[in-house]
């Protein structure tokens, strides 16, 4: 609770020295609102040729984003004009997230070319808000996925580029510039990294997973927490610190197998949807409800990515179970007193028989172990 009040304490400092280009801000006037009215289909897919082309176009707004964000690259903090966004109700990890010149210099450059070339379709980007989002197609824009990434000189950053259609995702490109890499995946059609076809290549079982998630202060103190740390002493080995490019990872079957993340915004995940499902992956909300426009504000912005449907609903289990307790401290207290008996988790029971949890930082799972009876 003090680390959560600490860094509460700055975000709130922060905020008196906000500045007024961090609002979300739609370049064409008014104030962004979110419509959710639309039905949502399912079963509803664009026409190919529609498809085909905004698939065209979506590579030429990556295009653009490289030219506005590769002279920024390990760049002095004054060269970055960096400065601190500071977005009410997040979690301590997003409360208050860096912002540059790149940031804002790519998402202008793609707005301009989709205002010139589709006038109709909408857009909703991280900087500069969002713009006609009921239309048939919505343009979701991340110009740099792991900003802090960015300004520290390390390439696990990403452009995010996703086109909606009637509210699901159907198109979407991970872009990295510095390292020449860049993921597409398309509505009905394998994913491909540098214009060649990728596969997933998960493991069978959570105890073999390699997980990642960008950090985990990204899950609020409670349930988000609770179920993490449960997820986490389910798995082989957690990582941290990859952002977009985790999800990269588990899509072309490097030895990723799950990604799990909390608090995200739409423009963190949409790109990634096609991409995932595209290379025979799996990726829903903790409930397992599909990522999509309207289901946004049920999802809160919780991701679960799986390299296939056997560890994806293995994960499932623990994330959309009802939670032990409010404030997540029962949950430990069992935990630890469930390894102390030699006893694991319920839940945990029938897929870790050696479970290794952390508890309070301290790996006592395995010297158990040798203790016997």
């Amino acid at each position: 609770m003090m680390r959560a009040s600490i860094a509460t304490l700055v975000a709130l400092l922060l905020a008196a020295k906000r500045v007024a280009a961090f609002a979300y801000i739609d370049p064409d006037g008014g104030v962004p609102r979110i419509a959710t009215t639309r039905p949502e289909s399912s079963t509803s897919a664009p026409e190919p040729e529609q498809l085909q082309m905004r698939a065209k176009f979506a590579s030429v707004l990556a295009d653009a984003a490289r030219e506005e964000i590769l002279p920024y690259w390990r760049q002095s903090r004054e060269a970055l004009g960096l400065q601190i966004k500071v977005e009410e109700d997040r979690s301590v990890s997003q409360s208050a997230s860096p912002v540059t010149l790149a940031d804002r210099a790519a998402e202008w450059a793609m707005r301009e070319l989709i205002g010139e070339h589709f006038p109709d379709d909408g857009i909703y980007g991280e900087e500069y808000g969002i713009k006609n989002a009921d239309a048939e197609w919505v343009w979701v824009l991340d110009p740099i996925d792991g900003t802090r990434s960015f300004i520290t000189g390390k390439p696990l950053f990403g452009t995010l580029i996703s086109a909606l259609y009637k509210g699901g995702p159907v198109i979407g490109i991970i872009d990295q510039c510095v390292l020449n890499e860049r993921w597409l995946g398309t509505a009905g059609n394998k994913s491909t990294l540098n214009g060649l076809p990728i596969k997933t290549d998960g493991v069978a079982t959570l105890s073999e997973a390699e997980l990642y998630a960008t950090t985990p202060d990204m899950f609020r103190e409670g349930e988000e927490k609770s179920k993490f740390e449960s997820l986490r002493a389910a798995i082989r080995t957690p990582h941290y610190g990859a952002d977009c490019y985790a999800y990269a990872l588990v899509a072309s079957g490097f030895g990723a197998d799950l990604v799990v993340e909390a608090d995200l915004g739409l423009y963190d995940y949409c790109a990634i949807v096609p991409v995932l499902e595209g290379a025979g992956g799996s990726i829903s909300d903790w409930n397992g409800q599909s990522l999509t426009l309207g289901n946004h504000e049920n999802s809160k912005g919780r991701v679960l990515a799986s390299a296939n449907s056997a560890i994806h609903d293995q994960a499932l289990k623990i994330l959309s179970s009802p939670s032990a307790s409010e404030d997540g401290a029962s949950a430990n207290r069992d935990a630890l007193l469930a390894v102390l008996d030699e006893t694991p988790p319920p839940i945990l029971a029938e897929q870790r028989p050696n479970v290794t949890p952390l508890i309070f930082g301290v790996v006592i799972g395995e010297a158990l172990a040798h203790l016997g009876p």
